[in-house]
């Protein structure tokens, strides 16, 4: 696995409907949204992108996108170990929807989800196999299940030392994007899967 992605979505229904709509990106408010959440910060517009181009962008760059129903945030700052610690302004933005955090990167096989509703935490997890499980606040979802259970074993035959998880970090990443957003960024993908290069970003250089 080869997949890395820092990303906060809010949506007031479900992501997966909004972005099979291949909505267009409303210019106006994806421009108020990052200076809200960005205050003293000079923005500097870059080439517009798309979401199958971007997932991971390095700092001091970012990628959002405000559409009717939800609104997609691509910034390393929310790539954070303890999830439920994201800055309380990302959280404030999330007042009246469900706000999603996921990251992952496939170097040190770490995955980070979270879930505030009407900024309210509800659900925080991050684990890698080097620093075990880091947090896990509140109840686990659905499509956790299986995976902590062990229907989704680790093959480490070839490994000296035992896999320290039952599941792989970055399949249960992938699932939960699947789940939360209808798509993957590898392995199978799910039915209907959104077309990602049809969904514009607006890309800035802050400084």
């Amino acid at each position: 696995m080869g997949a890395k992605d820092w990303m906060l979505v809010y949506a007031d229904r479900p992501v997966a409907d909004v972005l099979r709509e291949q909505p267009a990106v409303d210019r106006q408010a994806t421009q108020a949204f990052v200076e809200q959440l960005h205050p003293g910060r000079t923005l500097t517009p870059l080439d517009d992108s798309t979401m199958a181009e971007q997932s991971n962008p390095p700092d001091g760059i970012i990628y959002a996108g405000v559409f009717p129903g939800a609104t997609v945030l691509l910034s390393g700052e929310v790539a954070l170990d303890y999830p439920s610690a994201l800055p309380q302004r990302f959280v404030d933005e999330a007042k009246g929807r469900t706000l999603y955090l996921h990251a992952m990167h496939s170097v040190v096989d770490w995955f980070a989800y979270a879930i505030w509703e009407d900024r309210v935490l509800q659900r925080a997890l991050s684990l890698s196999p080097d620093s075990g499980v880091l947090e896990d606040i509140g109840s686990r979802l659905p499509f956790e299940a299986p995976y902590w259970a062990g229907e989704h074993p680790v093959d480490d035959e070839d490994d000296e030392q035992p896999y320290p998880f039952v599941f792989h970090p970055l399949e249960l990443a992938e699932e939960a994007l699947g789940t939360l957003f209808g798509f993957v960024y590898e392995g199978y993908p799910p039915d209907n899967e959104p077309e990602l290069a049809e969904i514009v970003l607006l890309g800035y250089r802050l400084s």
